[in-house]
């Protein structure tokens, strides 16, 4: 497992993110990740799809140097500028979510495509279709040719020239010497040589074609190319947006201002201005404005936007509330208890972005692939121009099949495998109440084969609950349950409560088909008595009732009743009145309605369920044949936690931990794979490699598919990369793609591999 944490060994380091600005390919992250790389005890990620660099770097090292590094490179850099304070006019989230105008960047792109694309489909069409060559066509071909090979392919020509200042090759140095050795060729052609005739005509070949140098012009090679490329970048950082838009919504879901108590008046303010402790309301349909806990009212909050839980949450006095869910029922007053980066919202949000930002280990393969790539197929095309050359004789034929290889080389789609698949991934996870702390977490996920679950807070809800009701002969249960939730009600004991709430809502037992209906509201109680150790007792409607360990004999059965429900696990008071025992009331931790269904739903995915539990092994195997689980571990002292986990990776075993609390902790840092349900403790939280925000244990099979799946997606991407490359390269160096052709190529290479990394956002 990964830890986000510094080691002992560099307890010092300072992090920095900055925003790398100029990079066009994977081989451009990797030069500026290797200078980085080379200061003085500076560790550097830098990543192409997400355009920032994450820098571990001594104090000593000013940020200002590490900046000055990257300008060196022939890029830009610069720190992310804190987000902007939410005003009432902030726009919401819904608002112009996808189009190219929100990014001017995008936009421009958008202009110098479509311009490009109108001048070029003539020059295109007439090069193709020797019919609709006319005296003097190849003038006209010229004159829409230049504006596009300079100005539309001038972001390709400005970053390769970049390059050659700085002594480095990439993939735009490919595509710049490319097409200006096609236009440059047209140019000798048609000034110099024949191709400027009147009459002048020549077919169109998908492959390399032999004819007289002097009559061949590559005009449309070199605006097609310049054309086909401009529509793959656009698509590419188009598609990089969307891949994004998960993080952006969820970092937008908060709401922007909030109306605080001041006085006993309702002020609105900006929510950045609220502070801990302050109390807020919240009217039906607004956002919860950070997380706090209700001080007033009662209502259901719906979260489904922040956890992916379609089913509002009934909250009432006491409950927590998580900022960004939305109050869909009643007014709730909400005292502030985490602003600003200390919510969820934002954990969330840090969270995702940190796995965005991370590279799993096959994408660092590609990276130090990228960053030799440029170099060998200069010297490749240098081979196939002097190859063919050499065999023909024909100069034409070889600079078709250089040019060719050229343009197909590129290995942009290698720097995009890795990074769009993690971005749409994690994003989606998110949106689903899933945050994946790393790429690195992802790997873990396909070993996994046994899955430990803590059972209190996990597999079951970590509070007592009323769980059945045993009335002696000639008494009436529901009567029974009454009486005893009337005294307990009076109690702040956690049996008490438990039975006090299963009286006054009702309950459906566990192991029996009959349900309690509400038998509240409760009576009141008089003369009430704590009897500290053994229980409860007070006046209930003329009657002297008892509840606890009260009575010294009890009737036959009610003592079998109480003796099985021991047995089993659970707590079982005695109720009686008027000196008599007259049934039992047992209460136990309940087990999720859920979990079964989410131990199958493990066991589908190849993994092995095992409980584990420092409750008695009574307790632990009901819980366990309630869900289906056959393997239990119990009686386990919270420190011996860690040795279970290891003691089954030692039988061979890769473990996942799925657990929520502080004794937890340790277990989950262990494990192969930990994951921490959102609704525990934030030591746990920190600990896991996979947070589930719901508490819900059907999210931990959700968790594995869809890492799984984004794995899958990675390796997917990086089998088309590599096997484009290895593939096209022969070809073209064989001499048969046209350069048009391999531009086209290349850019569907680019934009097959986001696309289908966008595939991960139907999953559900």
């Amino acid at each position: 497992m990964t830890s986000t944490t510094p080691t002992a060994a560099e307890p010092d380091l300072a992090r920095v993110e900055l925003l790398i600005g100029g990079m066009t390919c994977a081989s451009c992250a990797a030069r500026v990740e290797k200078k980085l790389n080379r200061m003085d005890g500076v560790t550097a990620t830098v990543n192409y799809a997400t355009e920032k660099a994450r820098i571990t770097h001594p104090p000593t090292t000013e940020v200002a140097d590490l900046i000055a590094t990257v300008v060196r490179t022939g890029y830009t850099a610069e720190e992310p500028a804190p987000p902007p304070e939410p005003t009432d006019e902030t726009p919401s989230p819904e608002g112009g979510g996808g189009a190219d105008t929100d990014d001017p960047e995008l936009s421009a792109l958008r202009e110098r495509l479509v311009v490009s694309v109108l001048l070029a489909a003539p020059v295109v069409l007439l090069a193709m279709v020797p019919a609709l060559q006319f005296d003097n066509w190849q003038w006209l071909s010229l004159t829409l040719a230049a504006p596009v090979v300079v100005w539309g392919g001038l972001p390709f020509h400005r970053a390769a020239w970049t390059n050659v200042r700085h002594g480095a090759a990439t993939m735009d140095t490919l595509v710049s010497l490319g097409t200006l050795a096609a236009f440059g060729w047209s140019l000798w052609a048609l000034f110099f040589g024949d191709a400027g005739m009147p009459g002048m005509r020549h077919g169109f070949d998908l492959t390399v074609s032999r004819a007289d140098g002097a009559s061949m012009i590559y005009l449309e090679a070199a605006a097609g190319v310049t054309a086909f490329l401009l529509l793959g970048r656009w698509l590419e950082a188009r598609s990089k947006r969307r891949a994004g838009a998960a993080l952006r919504a969820l970092m937008e879901l908060g709401a922007k201002d909030v109306a605080v108590l001041r006085d006993g008046r309702e002020v609105r303010i900006p929510v950045a201005r609220l502070a801990v402790g302050d109390r807020f309301v919240v009217r039906p349909g607004e956002k919860v404005a950070t997380d706090g806990t209700v001080v007033e009212g009662a209502s259901a909050v719906d979260a489904s936007l922040l956890t992916g839980e379609s089913v509002p949450v009934d909250v009432g006095v006491g409950d927590a509330v998580t900022g960004a869910t939305v109050n869909a029922g009643g007014r709730l007053v909400v005292e502030a208890t985490r602003i600003g980066a200390d919510t969820q919202l934002a954990r969330m949000a840090r969270l995702v972005e940190d796995a965005q930002g991370g590279k799993a280990e096959v994408q660092r393969l590609a990276d130090r692939v990228s960053g030799i790539f440029v170099p060998v197929v200069l010297l490749i095309a240098v081979a196939t121009f002097a190859g063919w050359l050499g065999a023909t004789g024909d100069t034409v034929a070889a600079f078709t099949a250089a040019v060719a290889v050229l343009i197909i080389a590129c290995p942009c789609a290698l720097g995009l495998a890795t990074p769009t698949a993690l971005m749409v991934g994690t994003g989606r996870g998110a949106q689903l109440g899933i945050l994946i702390k790393g790429p690195e977490v992802l790997e873990s996920t396909r070993r996994v084969d046994t899955v430990v679950l803590d059972k209190t807070g996990t597999v079951t809800t970590g509070r007592m609950t009323l769980h059945e009701v045993y009335a002696a002969d000639g008494t009436d249960e529901e009567e029974l349950l009454r009486l005893a939730g009337a005294v307990e009600h009076a109690s702040e004991h956690p049996v008490a409560r438990a039975i006090a709430a299963g009286a006054e809502m009702g309950v459906p037992p566990l192991e029996r088909s009959r349900e309690w209906g509400r038998v509240g509201p409760l009576p009141g109680v008089e003369g009430f008595t704590n009897l500290p150790g053994r229980g409860v007792r007070g006046r209930v409607e003329g009657r002297e009732v008892a509840v606890g360990r009260l009575y010294d004999a009890l009737p036959p059965e009610v003592s079998r009743a109480r003796d099985e429900a021991e047995r089993d696990g659970r707590t079982a008071v005695v109720v009686g009145w008027d000196g008599e025992a007259r049934g039992i009331v047992s209460v136990a931790d309940a087990v999720r309605g859920t979990s079964a269904e989410a131990v199958a739903e493990l066991r589908r995915l190849g993994l092995r369920p095992v409980l584990l539990t420092g409750d008695n092994r009574r307790v632990a195997e009901s819980v366990a044949r309630a869900v289906g689980i056959d393997e239990v571990i119990a009686e386990v002292l919270p420190e011996d936690k860690v040795a279970a986990v290891e003691r089954l990776r030692a039988e061979g075993r890769t473990v996942a931990m799925v657990g929520d609390g502080v004794n937890d902790a340790a277990a989950l840092a262990t494990a192969d794979l930990g994951l921490a349900m959102g609704t525990g403790t934030d030591a746990a939280i920190e600990a896991g490699d996979l947070t589930l925000v719901r508490g819900d244990l059907r999210v931990a099979a959700d968790a594995i598919r869809l890492s799984r799946r984004t794995l899958s997606t990675i390796k997917g991407n990086l089998v088309w990369a590599f096997g484009y490359n290895v593939a096209a390269l022969p070809l073209a160096a064989a001499g048969m793609l046209n350069p048009m052709i391999a531009g086209a190529a290349m850019a569907f290479s680019s934009v097959f591999v986001v696309s289908n990394s966008l595939r991960l956002r139907a999953f559900r």
